[in-house]
């Protein structure tokens, strides 16, 4: 993506609390405990975004061969997709595909 900025950042998910170290690979941008995200982003680490708002996992999509959680942000009702990551909960994105 011609417009990503790589941002792999430690930080404290605002959701649960825990943690969060750099995934390593690629960019971080969800708690791999509890799948929340924050919309920070209009372009993929630009950080430019002024909602701020928690995004709540809402479902799971298959996406080429691997799938994407898909967010409706608490603050702003958007939507938005993420990959999931090697080290996301899998009992989460179970959960969560449940209400697909």
């Amino acid at each position: 993506m011609k417009n990503f900025t790589m941002r792999d950042e430690s930080f404290i998910c605002e959701n649960c609390r825990k943690e969060i170290k750099p995934l390593g690979y690629t960019a971080r941008d969800h708690c791999p405990y509890c799948l929340y995200s924050k919309h920070l982003d209009i372009m993929p680490g630009d950080r430019l975004n002024e909602c701020k708002g928690l995004l709540k996992p809402i479902g799971i999509e298959k996406f080429k061969d691997t799938y994407k959680i898909v967010y409706k942000c608490e603050k702003c009702n958007e939507f938005h997709k993420n990959i999931i990551a090697k080290d996301d909960d899998m009992t989460e994105i179970i959960n969560i595909s449940k209400n697909n």
